[in-house]
């Protein structure tokens, strides 16, 4: 499988990639043995960049993606996790609800401080069993999780400390690069217009559906050196169900403008004689400044469609097709 090269460093990702939140449990159980197996299925097609975070299943998909690559040859892959929530123990009935399954029983904390992303570091490698993480990325920093006022202070303590802890452990070899991953626009141009970062796991927002990131983030990429990997690329999957009833779109129900953009963009893929679903995969990697697009799922079946869509035919000439039915939004 082709790799793109992170920011200027040296490190290499697979242009497909997979992401950790649902065998954490996102929505849904995930049993240990279907996310072993979904795992497998990833590594035998070749996806040799695993993206988890502590937040999926509050430890739990550290946990399963540790258990899997501790046996492999550590420099036949890329692992990146998360920073700025630190979990504590609390009884079961006290376990917060994230729109996760049976997570493992704890509550969390956001501190995206000097100490708190140290902390949240050396609490990862014990979850993962691992003595090397490639790449961490500030997790879900912003309005859109935590309001404006919350932000104002998170963005500070990461400003204030949080930046020179990434910077500390990458210069003495810890990890190979940073960055921030969330689902909002904003955020990533307000921290990359103050400090560098090697790359942005940004969520939903440059998908063949929402190209929010457009106009502003990926020039400014483009200029810092900036690498994008790009998740939610079925913006929570009408662009993979087509504008059936009962389709979501960014995490609620489509509304009737959303079902009938997407049901003009199926016209458009089915006059092109491809599923919808591969041309929202295949969208984002025709920008040089994506290293890779994440595909997660708890479900082998499922991530093998997904991946065989990839092999779909889609004439880089249909994306511009798309454009008069796109949106652009900022939430938070």
């Amino acid at each position: 499988m082709d790799k793109r090269r992170i920011g200027t460093t040296a490190l290499e990702v697979t242009e497909i990639s997979f992401g950790g939140a649902a065998i954490g449990g996102l929505y849904r159980a995930c049993p240990r043995e279907a996310a072993m197996e979904t795992l497998q299925t990833a590594w035998e097609a070749g996806l040799r960049y695993f993206d988890t975070a502590p937040f999926y299943g509050f430890g739990l998909s550290e946990r399963r993606t540790g258990d899997f690559l501790r046996y492999k040859p550590r420099d036949s892959y890329v692992l990146s996790t998360k920073v700025g929530r630190l979990f504590r123990p609390v009884p079961e009935d006290q376990v917060p609800d994230h729109s996760y399954v049976d997570p493992l029983p704890f509550a969390l904390d956001c501190d995206y401080s000097y100490d708190g992303i140290m902390r949240s570091v050396e609490f990862s490698y014990a979850r993962l069993g691992l003595n090397r993480i490639d790449i961490l990325f500030v997790h879900d920093i912003g309005t859109y999780t935590h309001g404006v006022e919350k932000t104002k202070v998170h963005f500070r303590q990461l400003m204030d400390g949080g930046l020179k802890a990434l910077e500390e452990l990458k210069s003495s070899g810890v990890i190979s690069a940073y960055g921030l991953g969330v689902n909002e626009v904003q955020i990533c141009l307000d921290v990359l217009r103050e400090a560098p970062l090697d790359c942005i796991l940004l969520a939903s927002r440059y998908s063949l559906l929402d190209r929010s990131a457009e106009a502003d983030l990926l020039p400014l990429c483009r200029q810092r050196q900036t690498s994008l990997i790009i998740g939610g690329v079925f913006n929570s999957g009408i662009l993979a169900t087509g504008p059936v009833h009962g389709a979501h779109f960014d995490y609620a129900p489509a509304t009737e403008d959303i079902l009938e953009r997407v049901d003009a963009m199926e016209k458009i893929a089915t006059e092109g004689g491809y599923p919808l679903a591969a041309a929202a995969l295949q969208f984002p990697l025709h920008q040089p400044v994506v290293a890779s697009v994440l595909t997660g799922t708890a479900k082998a079946a499922n991530l093998t469609r997904n991946l065989d869509l990839f092999d779909v035919e889609v004439p880089q000439t249909e994306f511009a097709k798309y454009a008069p039915y796109t949106v652009v939004q900022e939430l938070g």
